[in-house]
């Protein structure tokens, strides 16, 4: 399959987006889903130097921090009453593990690991709010999952690509440990062990081919047909962004994301969300027409911090634009009805706790799956 798959390159286009859209007519219906969320940046140091990151900061730089849990729950309390029923933890990865300056303030905290801190930051939402956290903390090892899954609704981290010439010297990747793409495969595989609704995918346009993305959609869809725990799988293409080390590299083209997309869609198993960011290329409701069924994480207070350049786009006038291409726009969980209704095996009882007192307002894509949990 892997030859056919990679034939697809150069098939036509139109062909490879109507069978993509007829799988996902099929599976999904004419249903896109959001999650409304607030996005939450627990600490923007990383051990990793990725080229094209602008998320990161040097702990040298007047930017770089920790935020405590006063700034975690005051920013969890802005989303809470904009109607948010998310919080996306995003973090760099390990900092501690590379920079004194992490180190000595995550003890200023009263932490060693960072892990630690963010179980108890996810633990402090569930407590003092409505809100799901989900937490994006890169690769985990199966103690941090172990200690995350009890005050976490589910996890991501994006393979990104299963290239390893991308970790050469002058390569995106380089001199990133955490982007050992046997690292990031080893914590999907273990997510799966352990039964954690998961959300991961590919960076478009890095530098990686064709047969690479074909390779990590198929391995994405093998983890997931032994452990059936891959929730949904984004599809994100690369931005240029001033400053950074890939300033003049060049960006996936439309119809590249398209037939991505698209064959993403044929190779994943249909009950696996496919998704592409809203809010990274001008022309996002064309991806409609690939085969997405899911915009992923909008927030009506933050930015993107991962790509601040790049505002969100407005709810209302997004669901405009999906009805004119006849979709209908629903607000979802951060975790899929299919796990909730297998919640005594993917959820602590303190999230469905969470999930059942939440309100079944009109038009939300899980209104039935909630009453499953009652």
């Amino acid at each position: 399959m892997t030859t056919y798959y990679n034939g697809l390159q150069f098939a036509p286009l139109n062909d490879i987006l109507s069978m993509a859209s007829s799988i996902r007519d099929a599976h999904w219906g004419r249903t896109i889903t959001y999650s409304r969320k607030i996005f939450v940046p627990l600490t923007n140091m990383c051990r990793d130097t990725c080229s094209y990151c602008t998320f990161v900061k040097h702990p040298s730089n007047p930017a770089a921090g920790i935020m405590t849990p006063e700034q975690v729950l005051k920013e969890a309390e802005r989303g809470q009453e904009k109607g948010c029923k998310e919080l996306l933890f995003s973090l760099g990865e390990k900092p501690e593990l590379r920079y004194v300056e992490a180190k000595n303030a995550l003890e200023s905290l009263g932490y060693k690991y960072m892990t630690d801190y963010l179980a108890d930051m996810c633990e402090l939402i569930i407590s003092e709010t409505s809100l799901l956290p989900h937490v994006n903390a890169g690769t985990l090892s199966d103690y941090e999952i172990d200690k995350l899954k009890p005050f976490s609704a589910s996890m991501g981290m994006m393979l990104e690509t299963i290239s390893k010439r991308l970790g050469k010297k002058g390569m995106p990747h380089f001199a990133c440990p955490d982007k050992s793409p046997l690292l990031r495969i080893r914590t999907l595989r273990t997510a799966g062990e352990k039964k954690v609704p998961f959300t991961t995918g590919l960076l478009i346009g890095i530098g990686e081919t064709w047969l690479e993305r074909i390779e990590a959609l198929q391995m994405i869809n093998s983890l997931n047909r032994e452990y059936g725990h891959i929730q949904e799988v984004i599809i994100q293409n690369f931005q240029r962004k001033p400053g950074i080390g890939m300033e003049k590299h060049s960006e996936p083209t439309l119809e590249d994301m398209l037939r991505t997309i698209a064959v993403a869609r044929i190779i994943l198993d249909p009950e696996i969300s496919l998704q592409a960011p809203p809010n990274l290329h001008q022309r996002h409701i064309d991806y409609l027409g690939a085969g997405i069924n899911d915009w992923g994480g909008i927030s009506p207070v933050t930015i993107d911090f991962i790509n601040p350049q790049h505002d969100w786009p407005e709810i209302r006038k997004l669901k405009e634009n999906c009805a004119k291409a006849e979709f209908d726009l629903k607000e979802r969980l951060t975790i899929y009805p299919r796990f909730i209704k297998q919640s005594q095996t993917y959820l602590d009882s303190n999230l469905v706790k969470t999930i059942s007192a939440m309100s079944r307002s009109d038009g939300l894509a899980f209104e039935q799956t909630l009453e499953a949990v009652v």
